[in-house]
């Protein structure tokens, strides 16, 4: 299974449009030791010809410009004038900075989408503009999720890709946009989600880019893991505050921090198989300077802060 991560930032990207912290005033100036990234997005592939999406991403057009084995011809049998390697979507929460991307494929490709019932509710029943992702019938092919059980990344057509996945709930957070009483219809403990691939060798790869807390189920879970993509979007749960950007602390955003004693560093020590790399970072995050302490503490621990463009096999 080839995996490549297309994009590493949390929402807004790095450096962030409307944003003058010292990280992002510092990466456009050119001093920052560090680089720019765009908002998180990773692709995942049993052959290197059909491709599945972990997410949808606010920036996934330049990001599929920006790779060769997603272009349209590319590497497919397909000869038609519009075709795409691109099979389907999985989604793991119904963030803006995770399913925007859809709305970039509304063409009339066909394409498959891996959702729970309640993630396809809040994009299809809540936000009429979704609507675009079903204007034909074999536009958008829906397959149901249930956290715990497994599933096949199969093509729209249903031709399996050999590889299979798993989601699991890590909690019951809801985006800020989904109204009170929206959650009250929704299931709960299915729109916060982590997910697992399983390549056809048996390599495992853990995708969670929004981690509201850590418990020892979930470090048993990722024990199980070859590759561990984790959250890493603050590095403390006042990030925000410090910087007057936000009212709210990292975790009442749906997001463990980092450091401190109950942070995902410290907890992640635990989890001594897969390899663990932080990805959607957000712009504060220090650890985004290659020079800092932060930087450091991550590296030091035995983990890797993602980058626009890697790519690993498994």
């Amino acid at each position: 299974m080839r995996v490549k991560i297309l994009g590493s930032a949390a929402g807004g990207g790095f450096p962030q449009w409307n944003c003058a912290c010292p990280n992002c005033v510092a990466v456009r100036a050119g001093t920052l030791h560090g680089k720019p990234r765009t908002q998180t997005q990773v692709a995942v592939s049993q052959d290197s010809r059909s491709w599945f999406l972990l997410g949808a991403s606010p920036d996934l057009r330049s990001q599929i410009e920006a790779t060769g084995e997603l272009h349209a011809g590319g590497q497919c049998h397909e000869k038609a004038l519009r075709h795409s390697p691109i099979a389907g979507v999985i989604l793991l929460n119904a963030d803006i900075d995770h399913v925007l991307g859809l709305l970039l494929m509304r063409e009339l490709h066909p394409l498959r989408i891996y959702a729970t019932q309640s993630i396809r509710w809040i994009l299809m029943e809540d936000n009429s503009m979704f609507a675009m992702l079903q204007r034909t019938p074999e536009q958008s092919r829906w397959t149901n999720l249930t956290p715990g059980n497994i599933f096949a990344l199969q093509s729209p057509s249903g031709e399996n890709s050999g590889m299979s996945g798993e989601v699991f709930s890590l909690g019951r957070h809801y985006p800020a946009y989904v109204s009170a009483s929206s959650q009250s219809e929704l299931i709960p403990g299915e729109a916060s989600l982590g997910l697992i691939v399983q390549s056809a060798s048996g390599k495992r790869l853990a995708f969670l880019p929004a981690v509201p807390q850590i418990d020892d189920v979930l470090l048993a879970k990722l024990s199980s893991v070859d590759v561990l993509l984790f959250d890493g979007t603050f590095w403390g749960d006042d990030e925000l505050l410090h910087m007057e950007a936000s009212s709210n602390t990292a975790r009442q955003m749906g997001h463990v921090p980092v450091s401190s004693d109950d942070g995902s560093l410290n907890k992640l020590a635990q989890v001594r198989h897969p390899r663990k790399i932080y990805i959607h970072i957000n712009n504060t995050n220090p650890m985004l300077n290659e020079t800092s302490r932060e930087y450091r503490e991550v590296t030091e621990a035995g983990c890797e802060i993602a980058e626009d463009g890697w790519q690993f096999d498994l």
